[in-house]
Parts: C-alpha cells; structure tokens; sequence
C-alpha cells in the first residue's frame, strides 16, 4: 500500500497489515470494496498498489479482510479430486483451439480463448472482462471489455506485468449485463471470496476463468527486458510478451516500425522471473484453484523431464475445476471449438517445474517469515505441509534461510 494523502484518518487495519508484510499482490480488492476510498496507482519499482484515500468504514474493512488474497485464501474439495499440488478439479484435458488464427495469436493453444468466443457467440454472456496491453505505455496492461471475438483475440497473449482487474468491477456488478471474468488465480480467488458475501457477483459475473500463473513481475522488469533488446520505453510503440507461436517471442515494436524480439526463456526466465513481487513468492495457488476453468502451457518435455520451449503449434493445458467449468468445456467441445484429448495429471511435475517447486518451498518460505515475526498470508484447504513433504530437505532448508535472511538484512 502507498501511503495515504493526508493524515487526517488512520489506514485501515486489513490494509495495514498487508503493507506491513509487503503481501499485496496488486488485483484492486480493496478498491473494490471500498470504491473511492482506495484507489490503485503504479508505486515503484513498479507494482500496482492500493492508495488509501478516506477513513473505511468497519464493513468496507471485514469485506477487504474476507477477500484479500494478500492476507489469505480457503479452498474447500466439496467432493471433487483434491491433488495435493494441483488443487481441485473435475477433469482435466489438453487440446487446442480449432480456429488456427486464436491458436496462433494466444500464448498457448488459444483455449482460453476458444471458450470466450464460445461464451459471446451462444450468448451464454454479453461480455468478457480480461486484460490488455495499456494503448499508452505499451509494457503496462490495462482492463477491457470485449464483446466481439475480434476484441478477445485482440487481448489473446500472456501480459507479464501488474494488472488490477477487480479495482473497476463496480460498475459491471451494478450493471443488467452477464459477464466471463478473467483474471491472474489471485483475481479469481479474491473475487470467489466476494461471491459468498455479495449476491451481486453470482448473478453479472456467472463463469470465472484463469491461468497458470508464475508471478507478476514489476514494471521495472519489462523496462529491464526492453533495455537488453537495446531500447526504452520512450521508443516503443508496442509490446508484446508472448503469443503469435507457442511459446512465441518477445517483441518490442519501435516507432519506426523496427521490431526487436527475444526468445521466452531469454525474457521470462532470464529477466522478467527475477522481479517478480513477494507475495507471489508466497503464493499457494499459482494454478486458479478458485477458477471454473484454467489453462496452461501442456508443455512437452525433454529426456530429463524439463519443458521445451522449441516453437511449435500451440497445446493448452484445460482443467475443469467445477460443474459449471465442466458444463462450459463439454458445450466448447461439442460446438467444434475445442479439440482435446485427456490429460495424466502426474505428467504436470515435469512440465510445470517452477509450480511445483514454489508449492514445495512455500511452508518453509511461511516460516522464514514466522521467525522474524512477519505478516504472512493465512491459507486454509491448500495442503502446505503435504505439498512439502513432497520436497527435499536441502531444498526446503534453502528457502527457509534464504528468505529469513532478507528478511534480517531488510531486503524485503
């Protein structure tokens, strides 16, 4: 959290506590909750952060308390399968968009896109809320509302910078329109948590849909990644993270139209994975637990078991978490807008190293930041201490000293 413009009230408790332990993760639940009051703004080294500008009154702050995803998550099974490290679901499949131009341009198979398509052209919603690329400064995302398969495929593509979705909800929640919500797995899990308080998300908002998420690095990483492709931001045009191939290129469009691009590994796991913000490195639901549908990389996997990022046809990863999921991806599927095949999900620790290391490391990550006494988010249903059972001791030990270590020297 920014600190707020004046002095004249004191900063909520809830906002309090999430500035103390440095947990935000930047989705605007707050500035939901308390519309006017909070307001998201860029804090550096480029997050997106609450501002807090008026007192909060004792429900606005019990509501930021029950949603904020910074402060914690509960996930319950309600009798589906309940994988240790993946969460819960009711299937899970891999397959592709059959329209080649969504596959192409999307950052995996164009699943997730397939199924907005799907929603808008049934009319099952009259409208899709996702993010985009900022038409003002090209690294930044901004959120938009699509209604047109021509405006889903425009946002089609990974956007690996802060995006705070759920700070301009009001106005759709209030509106007579029925709307898809896509967002990171901590936008979906602060807006499952409002569900249950506000009867206003069930009846706009019907389907949730996510994504496997590694992290949301800061604006200053993107500004690091232009800077090795030997440009800045001044000079840029357009960005594009991923997509148009799978994995697809990094690619920063100057204003005289010369394009600059890099490889995904070279850009996510060279630059932008080291400015990621520390809730994500706390995070206990990379992979939409609370979504009714999410997608991911089905990566194919080398001799050893690690990911190949060689370009190729894109393939999603689609795991149904619900029976409204489920319902959404049989309709997809029978309508010819999905193809897809079924899914061992034993197959997710080789493709998806970093997931799972991360849910590995998190207890001892948790307790690093005990010892020092610092705020840490309050988990319920995610199965912390199963999840490193499944890690090895070096590797746990590791993470416990590294953090309490930045913690003691007042590096985070």
């Amino acid at each position: 959290m920014t600190q707020p413009h004046s002095t004249d009230f004191s900063p909520a408790p809830s906002l309090a506590r999430v500035l103390r332990g440095n947990l935000c993760a930047g989705c605007g639940g707050c500035a939901l909750a308390a519309p006017g009051k909070v307001r998201m703004e860029m804090a550096p080294p480029g997050y997106l952060r609450p501002r807090q500008l008026a007192a909060l009154s004792t429900q606005e702050n019990a509501t930021i308390e029950q949603i904020c995803p910074g402060l914690g998550q509960t996930v319950a099974a309600d009798g589906r399968t309940d994988d240790i490290l993946w969460g819960p679901y009711e299937t899970m499949e891999a397959g592709h968009s059959t329209d080649e131009t969504l596959r192409f341009t999307a950052s995996s198979g164009g699943g997730l896109s397939a199924l907005l398509v799907h929603l808008l052209d049934t009319g099952a919603i009259d409208a899709v809320i996702q993010t985009a690329a900022d038409s003002q400064i090209p690294v930044a995302n901004t959120t938009v509302i699509s209604t047109t398969r021509e405006q889903v495929l425009a946002a089609a593509g990974s956007r690996y910078g802060p995006s705070a979705p759920l700070a301009g909800l009001d106005g759709p929640l209030n509106s007579d329109k029925r709307y898809a919500f896509v967002g990171k797995p901590c936008d979906v899990a602060a807006l499952r948590a409002l569900e249950a308080i506000d009867p206003r998300v069930r009846a706009r908002i019907p389907v949730m849909l996510s994504f496997f998420c590694a992290g949301v690095p800061s604006q200053t990483g993107a500004e690091k990644v232009l800077e090795k492709l030997g440009t800045t931001l001044p000079r840029t045009k357009a960005f594009r993270y991923r997509g148009q191939g799978w994995p697809g290129r990094t690619v920063a469009t100057l204003k005289d139209d010369r394009e600059l691009s890099m490889t995904y590994h070279e850009s996510w796991g060279g630059v932008l994975s080291a400015h990621t913000q520390l809730r994500c490195k706390l995070c206990a639901d990379g992979t939409g637990k609370a979504a009714d549908i999410v997608c991911a990389d089905a990566w194919e996997s080398d001799a050893n078991g690690y990911p190949i990022f060689e370009e190729k046809q894109g393939t999603s990863l689609i795991v149904a978490r619900t029976p409204t999921g489920v319902a959404l991806l049989k309709a997809a599927k029978a309508a010819g807008r999905l193809k897809t095949e079924a899914f061992d999900v034993s197959e997710l620790r080789n493709i998806q190293p970093g997931q799972l290391g991360r849910r590995q490391a998190l207890v001892a990550r948790l307790a690093g930041l005990r010892c020092m006494a610092r705020p840490i988010p309050r988990y319920r249903g995610l199965h912390l201490m199963a999840a490193a059972r499944t890690g090895r001791l070096p590797f746990l030990l590791k993470n416990f000293i590294g953090i309490f270590r930045r913690a003691l020297l007042g590096r985070i």
